[in-house]
C-alpha cells in the first residue's frame, strides 16, 4: 500500500522564487525514508506541505490514498519538530502529552491511558509529572514524540530528531525509533543515524529530488555527496579504506 505520494507538487513562498517546482515521489507503508540536503534544500517545507501545513501551488499530495485536506487536522500523521521548545507548550509531561489525545474527543480516562502507555513506550514513564521547562533536552525529545505517538499516526515525520542530543540520548533515540511499527520520513544531518534506521534515503538540494535509493548506495557516492553539500559518512570511509587495504 502506497502510504504517501506527491505527484508534481510545485511550491513557493510568497515573492520568492519556486522551491518545488515538480516533485514526484511515493512511499510505502512500514517504510522508513531518510531525507538529507544542506540548508535551504527544503527538508522542512516539504514536511509542512506533507503535514498540511502548508499548500502546494500545483500537484497533489495523497495519504494513504486521500488527497490531503488543508483546511482540516488529520491524526493520520505526526510530526515531530526539530526544536523541541517549538513543540511543548503545556506545564507538565502530563498535560503535554494529554493535549494531542484530548482534541480527539476521547474520555479522560482514555486520555490518562494513551498518556501512561506512550511515556512507558518512549521510556519516560518517571517524567509524568515533571515540568516541561525543567526537562533536559533529550528528556523534551523523548516527551515530543510521546505527544505525537500519543494520537497513533501512522505515519510520522521526524525533522533533525537528533540535534542537540548527547551520545547516550542520541543512542536512545535510534533505538526507539527502531522498534516503531510506523511509516517514517526522516530529515537529518546525522548521517549515521540515518544508515542505522533507513534503508533509503532521498537527497535533496534547491528543491529538486537529486537522488531516491539505497542509503547506503547513494551515501558512499563521493562525488555525488560533495557536489550536493553533502559528504561521505566516517562509517563507510572506514569501510571503503578497510576493503582497499
Amino acid at each position: 500500500m502506497i502510504a504517501l505520494r506527491c505527484a508534481e507538487v510545485a511550491f513557493a513562498y510568497p515573492e520568492q522564487p519556486e522551491l518545488f517546482s515538480a516533485l514526484n515521489f511515493s512511499v510505502h507503508t512500514g517504510e522508513r525514508v531518510g531525507i538529507i540536503g544542506a540548508n535551504g534544500a527544503g527538508k522542512t517545507t516539504l514536511f509542512h506541505l506533507l503535514c498540511g501545513l502548508l499548500r502546494p501551488q500545483r500537484g497533489t499530495i495523497e495519504r494513504f490514498g486521500n488527497k490531503v485536506d488543508h483546511a482540516r487536522f488529520s491524526p493520520d500523521v505526526g510530526l515531530v519538530f526539530q526544536h523541541a521548545d517549538d513543540q511543548l507548550f503545556c506545564p507538565t509531561v502530563r498535560e503535554d502529552v494529554a493535549f494531542g489525545v484530548q482534541n480527539l474527543g476521547l474520555a479522560p480516562d482514555q486520555v490518562q491511558q494513551r498518556v501512561a502507555q506512550t511515556l512507558a513506550q518512549v521510556g519516560a514513564s518517571e517524567l509524568i509529572d515533571r515540568i516541561v521547562h525543567q526537562l533536559s533536552g533529550g528528556e523534551k525529545r523523548l516527551v515530543s514524540i510521546a505527544g505525537v505517538l500519543a494520537m497513533q499516526p501512522q505515519l510520522m515525520l521526524f525533522d533533525e530528531p537528533s540535534a542537540g542530543l548527547d551520545l547516550r540520548n542520541r543512542r536512545r533515540l535510534i533505538d526507539l525509533l527502531a522498534t516503531l511499527d510506523l511509516t517514517m520520513l526522516i530529515a537529518s544531518h546525522d548521517l549515521e543515524l540515518l544508515l542505522d534506521l533507513c534503508p533509503r534515503l532521498m537527497l535533496l538540494d534547491r528543491g529538486k529530488l537529486i537522488a531516491d535509493g539505497d542509503s547506503q548506495q547513494i551515501m558512499a557516492n563521493a562525488e555525488l555527496m560533495q557536489r550536493h553539500g553533502q559528504e561521505v559518512p566516517c562509517s563507510l570511509r572506514f569501510k571503503r579504506a578497510l576493503n582497499n587495504a
